[in-house]
C-alpha cells in the first residue's frame, strides 16, 4: 500500500521525501512503543503542582515599539508597530486531541481571552496539539478573523476546521508578508510533526524571525540543537534578533527528548549563536509534557547563563502575565 501524505503535495527536497518532511543529516527523531513505554515505565517524573497562581495582564490596544506578553508555553501576544501578533495560540484546558485525557495546564493563561487586543496575525510553529490548538484558533477566528501564517502542509489542517481561515503557507527560509511593514520568514528546526499516529512528519515545522519597523523578533519554535549548524544558518542569513523567544522546557529524558526539545543550556548555545539582544526562555511550567520538575527549566537556565558569562537580565525565563519590552540598545 503506498502511504500518501494527506496535508500537502509538493516535490521532493533536501528535507521532503514526497511524502515525509525530516530534518538532514541530524539524529532521528522518530520513537516507537518500545521508546515510549521504557521512558514511561521508568517512573521518572517529577510531580508538578496542580495550580501555580498566575496575575494575567491586560494588554493595550497598539504598541508603536516591541512588546512581548507571555500567555504560556509557547503562546505569547507579540505587540511590534502597531500589529498584534499571537504565537501558537492555546487557551484550552488540556493539550490535547481528548478534552478528558492529557496534559492539563498548571497555570491559567497570562491574558484572559476576554483581553486580548485585537489580533490581526497567528504564527503557527507546527501541529502538535501543545502549538497549534484548533479550538483556540475557532475562538480568534469568531473574534478577530486574524492572517494565520505556517509551515507546508500546516494549512490543510487549519482549514478542514475552519474552512473560511486566511491562511499563508512557505516552506523554510521562505518570506511571508504579514502586513503593516512586517514579514515572517520561516526558519528551520530539528523537530517533527504529528496530530495521529498515522500522520507522523506529514506536515513541517519552522520558527519565525519577523521583521518589523520597531526591530527584528525570533519565535524559534520547537527544537533540538543537532550540530547546531542551523542556528549559525540563521544568523548568517537573516538579521540577528532583538528579542529571541527561545524553549526551555520539556527536555527529560534526554535519550528520548534531545533530538526535539533544548535543554537550557543548549538554549543558551543557541542564543549566542544567532547573536540576540535579548531572549525570552519559552515552552515551560504551562504543561508537564516531560519528566523534569516546573522549575527546573527556569534553574538550569540561571546555571547555564552564570556558566557562559551571560548576564541573567539578558536571557528571561518567561512566566505568564509577564510584560517584556525591547528597549533598544
Amino acid at each position: 500500500m503506498v502511504t500518501r501524505n494527506r496535508y500537502y503535495a509538493g516535490p521532493p527536497s533536501d528535507h521532503f521525501d514526497g511524502v515525509r518532511f525530516f530534518n538532514p543529516d541530524q539524529p532521528a527523531t522518530d520513537r516507537g512503543l518500545r521508546d515510549m513505554l521504557r521512558w514511561k515505565l521508568a517512573g521518572a517524573a517529577q510531580r508538578w503542582p496542580a495550580m501555580v497562581p498566575v496575575t494575567p495582564a491586560v494588554p493595550a490596544a497598539r504598541v508603536p515599539g516591541i512588546r512581548v506578553t507571555m500567555v504560556g508555553h509557547a503562546s505569547l501576544l507579540i505587540q511590534a508597530a502597531g500589529v498584534n501578533i499571537l504565537t501558537d495560540p492555546v487557551w484550552s484546558q488540556r493539550a490535547s486531541p481528548f478534552r478528558f485525557a492529557g496534559p492539563t495546564r498548571v497555570t491559567a493563561p497570562g491574558i484572559a481571552f476576554a483581553d486580548l487586543p485585537p489580533i490581526d496575525v497567528v504564527l503557527l510553529s507546527h501541529c502538535h496539539y501543545d502549538h497549534m490548538d484548533v479550538a483556540t484558533l475557532r475562538r480568534l477566528q469568531a473574534a478577530h478573523a486574524p492572517l494565520m501564517a505556517m509551515p507546508l502542509g500546516n494549512d490543510a489542517i487549519v482549514r478542514a476546521a475552519i474552512p473560511d481561515a486566511r491562511c499563508i503557507v512557505g516552506d523554510w527560509w521562505d518570506r511571508l508578508d504579514l502586513g503593516g511593514g512586517i514579514s515572517t520568514t520561516l526558519t528551520p528546526a530539528h523537530h517533527w510533526a504529528n496530530r495521529w499516529p498515522s500522520d507522523v512528519r506529514m506536515a513541517l515545522w519552522a520558527g519565525h524571525h519577523m521583521t518589523t519597523p520597531a526591530g527584528t523578533i525570533w519565535f524559534a519554535g520547537d527544537t533540538g540543537y543537532g550540530d547546531g549548524r542551523l542556528f549559525a544558518d540563521i544568523r548568517a542569513r537573516l538579521a540577528a534578533p532583538d528579542m529571541a523567544l527561545i524553549p526551555i522546557g520539556a527536555y527529560e529524558p534526554r535519550w528520548f527528548m534531545a533530538a526535539q526539545h533544548v535543554d537550557p543550556a543548549e538554549a543558551v548555545r543557541i542564543f549566542r549563536d544567532v547573536a540576540a539582544k535579548q531572549a525570552l526562555g519559552i515552552h515551560w511550567g504551562t504543561f508537564q509534557l516531560t519528566d523534569e520538575a516546573r522549575e527546573a527549566p527556569r534553574l538550569a537556565l540561571a546555571t547555564a547563563l552564570s556558566a557562559a558569562g551571560i548576564p541573567p537580565r539578558r536571557f528571561v525565563a518567561a512566566h505568564p502575565g509577564g510584560v517584556y519590552d525591547w528597549a533598544g540598545d
